[in-house]
């Protein structure tokens, strides 16, 4: 049912969407990842705008993608909790510091699925002009399930007569970056902060793609 009503919105939302995003695709390295993922992955993003997870169902639409999404997503209504969970939303309940969210998604990993995550954990304030911090979370589902990171980064520029850019990175092994010689603190904090450069890379190469 869930694969169902995730096609269904898919179908009757991508002519929609292309008028609403009118987006275009760069890459860092086509060869190496392109649009298509065949195999199980974590795609990280920066986080501008609510629309970033409707961009990237159709940016990856090929793909099921399981979003980890905020507790404060399923207070709207039931109707929307229900919708979340069916396209395969994974809850993050920040206020209970409950962790079951990182089975769910490892879980998801260990039978080829791919998961979305916005380590930033919160879209940015106006006054808020950098990327902010990165939450761990992404890092030990990465290193447990041995799932590359793809990298990816958006302008957030979403509505009428304006136009929505991606940038596509090269994916990132956790795993193979992980030192023996430091502690599993330093690790963490070594690939929490790895990723993040990468992708505030990727941001500045697209300002520069979209000036």
């Amino acid at each position: 049912m869930s694969k169902i009503i995730l096609w269904f919105v898919k179908i009757t939302g991508y002519l929609p969407h292309l008028f609403f995003f009118r987006k275009k695709i760069h890459y860092v390295n086509k060869q190496v990842q392109s649009r298509k993922i065949k195999n199980h992955a974590i795609i990280v993003s920066n986080h501008l705008s609510i629309w970033d997870v409707a961009l990237y169902m159709f940016v990856f639409v090929r793909r099921n993608i399981h979003i980890l999404v905020g507790e404060v997503m399923y207070q709207k209504n039931k109707l929307f909790t229900w919708f979340l969970k069916k396209i395969g939303g994974i809850k993050v309940d920040r206020d209970t510091y409950n962790f079951n969210f990182l089975n769910e998604a490892i879980n998801v990993l260990d039978k080829g699925g791919v998961i979305e995550i916005y380590p930033e954990a919160r879209l940015p304030r106006d006054d808020e002009k950098d990327m902010l911090e990165f939450k761990p979370s992404f890092v030990y589902i990465a290193l447990e399930s041995g799932a590359p990171i793809i990298p990816v980064c958006t302008n957030g520029s979403y509505g009428k007569r304006k136009r929505t850019h991606v940038l596509i990175g090269e994916p990132i092994n956790l795993r193979e970056l992980y030192n023996d010689n430091l502690t599993e603190k330093e690790n963490i904090d070594f690939l929490t902060k790895f990723v993040y450069d990468y992708i505030y890379d990727l941001r500045k190469m697209l300002d520069e793609k979209t000036k």
